[in-house]
């Protein structure tokens, strides 16, 4: 073989190689987690290995029949409204933000698109108080609307950055001939400019729906009634500083949480690849 064909071939199974060592590491927590969800309470803190010694289904009985007098399907209902209003609202919102910055011509554009972008270097704790009052004096806490309302606003500024990179790579003839037709501009966007927008509309779905379900720190700001408890919550009631810590229980309920993220992914991996290569994330 030539030397050149075996220093490919070294390269090749030095690569390969690297990506199997990442992949194990990167997919080892989350064996461990399911592996951890099927030991009995005495194997899950003492015995670190992936297999259990006795294996068990009880973990999963328990989480089904409930937490704190509520049942598992109440929790995952909760999880759902939120995510689904929260990806509605900040769909609908970044993409019409979006096409007003990147289409529509008015005194103020530039400042203002300098301005929301520079909100990505804010921390969500700094107006975490001012909105916390805000709502407060709404009578919006222990609601869903605290999670879900600022969603209708395009509070995200690296979703609505996204779609004004969308909208500047779409070709601007397809306004004048939305105009010819007569349709203003929200007429354009709904019927022309929308449509196009899928790559960059499924993945903004995709983003807000993962983090709003694995959102922790916002839902236990603002939810304290049980009843309204999302996934996030509900996991950690099983953690008790006064009495023993269910475990078991709690990966159980770990692993069913991640199963609608894992499907969500599965089903728009494509479009999400598509929407940020589309993008361009350029200038």
């Amino acid at each position: 073989m030539p030397v050149k064909a075996r220093r490919s071939t070294a390269r090749s199974v030095l690569w390969h190689s690297a990506v199997v060592a990442l992949v194990v590491v990167l997919m080892y927590p989350v064996v461990w987690l399911v592996s951890s969800s099927f030991k009995p309470a005495n194997e899950v803190l003492s015995n670190l290995s992936l297999l259990p010694d006795h294996g068990t289904g009880s973990n999963y009985g328990e989480v089904f029949e409930g937490v704190a007098g509520y049942s598992i399907w109440q929790y995952f209902g909760n999880s759902l409204i939120v995510s689904v209003l929260a990806v509605t609202g900040n769909v609908f919102s970044c993409a019409l933000a979006g096409y007003v910055f990147g289409r529509l011509q008015f005194r103020g554009r530039g400042p203002l698109f300098a301005f929301m972008i520079s909100t990505i270097m804010l921390p969500h704790h700094v107006v975490l108080i001012p909105q916390y009052i805000i709502f407060q004096k709404l009578h919006m806490v222990n609601t869903f609307w605290p999670l879900v309302l600022p969603k209708f606003f395009a509070v995200d500024a690296f979703f609505v950055f996204l779609m004004v990179q969308f909208v500047r790579g779409l070709p601007r003839e397809l306004d004048e001939s939305a105009s010819i037709d007569g349709c203003g501009p929200f007429r354009t966007f709904w019927h022309v400019i929308l449509p196009l927008l899928r790559p960059a509309v499924i993945t903004t779905s995709i983003f807000t729906f993962i983090w709003t379900w694995n959102d922790f720190f916002s839902q236990l700001i603002y939810l304290n009634d049980p009843s309204k408890f999302t996934l996030p919550l509900a996991l950690q009631m099983y953690v008790d500083q006064t009495s023993q810590s269910s475990f078991g229980p709690m990966f159980a309920m770990s692993v069913l949480a991640l199963v609608p993220l894992v499907l969500v992914f599965v089903a728009f991996q494509r479009f999400l690849v598509d929407g940020v290569s589309t993008s361009g994330l350029k200038g």
